[in-house]
């Protein structure tokens, strides 16, 4: 196989590309809802996966979710890998089991075949890594890659982890560092270190399977994952949902130090400002912070973590039993859904 600069085929990449939030928003909130007895949650309520009841399934739930994206690495077995890896996410955030798999692919008609055989084989190792299968998929020709999947799994209807659910009182938890997004934009520029390359892409193709397993055993009240909208569109999309306010430490952020690096240097992704545009007016920022740690909350996150709101003394045995930091605390409805302090 010849070598291939995937990156150079794409303006955008990652979870970067996704549309602009309030550009999204403003047709999805024009369309009519469509309703069934049987879809417990839809898109309304931003939740990462939709969850379709199984009638005959002695309480067991469907979960279901689509996702795909331009590469942000360069190796067709590593983005293959990422983008695997994010779809699996959204399962993951729900609380569920991903069992079943379809490829979605967008693949340029002048490059070898070779390098979508090494695409579909990362995202393989991943769906496999998972517990689930693949089996089958859709490809169409286009002059940008794109690779993801649409990924089914399942949980017990009283086990789904929704992002409506955060309770004052609750402890947040993150399962991975941010800054990703700055570090791919530095990746593309050619100004960014191997160590940070490669800390990025190792949490990028991590799933976060270990995370949603250890927390399995103690009571999360919502959850969400952190991709393209950022930790404050997510956050505030959770904050929203359940009717309350989100308090962020800022100090307590698991946060690539490079990515501050970078994010000083201007190697900003075009989504970070499109995601500061739309949230802006939902954050009361409560303690002067300097401009790259603000643009760290605005980060579109590729395969980010976790976010889960649970009870304190759960919170605090989860983040004692895995090491992920608990990052700021839930509180009665506000003027702002997200205030961020020190």
């Amino acid at each position: 196989m010849n070598e291939v600069k995937l990156t150079q085929l794409v303006k955008t990449s990652g979870c970067a590309a996704k549309l602009p939030p309030g550009s999204l928003h403003q047709v999805l909130d024009s369309l009519p809802v469509m309703h069934s007895p049987d879809l417990v949650e839809g898109y309304e309520g931003s939740d990462d996966a939709f969850v379709h009841s199984l009638p005959a399934s002695e309480g067991m739930v469907m979960v279901q979710t689509v996702d795909f994206f331009p590469p942000m690495v360069d190796d067709p077995y590593l983005f293959g890998q990422v983008a695997a890896a994010n779809a699996l996410s959204d399962i993951y955030a729900m609380g569920g089991e991903p069992k079943v798999a379809l490829n979605l692919v967008c693949f340029p008609s002048c490059l070898d075949l070779s390098v979508l055989r090494e695409i579909l084989l990362g995202g393989q190792s991943k769906v496999a890594e998972a517990g689930a299968v693949i089996a089958g998929g859709h490809t169409i020709s286009d002059p940008t890659p794109k690779y993801g999947l649409c990924v089914t799994g399942f949980v017990h209807k009283d086990k789904v982890w929704a992002n409506s659910g955060a309770q004052v009182g609750d402890l947040l938890v993150l399962t991975k560092p941010l800054g990703v997004g700055i570090i791919n934009t530095a990746v593309k520029a050619g100004l960014a270190s191997e160590a940070a390359a490669r800390k990025a892409l190792e949490s990028m193709t991590k799933l976060n399977k270990q995370a949603r397993d250890a927390a399995l055993p103690f009571c999360v009240h919502a959850a969400t994952d952190i991709t393209g909208f950022s930790l404050i569109g997510h956050a505030s999309e959770m904050a929203i949902a359940s009717k309350v306010s989100i308090t962020v430490h800022a100090s307590k952020l698991p946060i690539f130090e490079e990515a501050l690096e970078y994010a000083r240097m201007g190697l900003n992704p075009e989504g970070l400002y499109s995601n500061r545009e739309y949230l802006q007016q939902m954050v009361n920022v409560q303690t002067p912070l300097a401009q790259e740690l603000l643009d760290v909350l605005f980060d579109p996150q590729t395969s980010g973590g976790l976010l889960l709101s649970m009870q304190e003394g759960d919170a605090v045995a989860y983040s004692q039993d895995t090491g992920y930091p608990i990052i700021g605390f839930v509180g009665p409805e506000g003027q702002a859904p997200i205030n961020v302090c020190l």
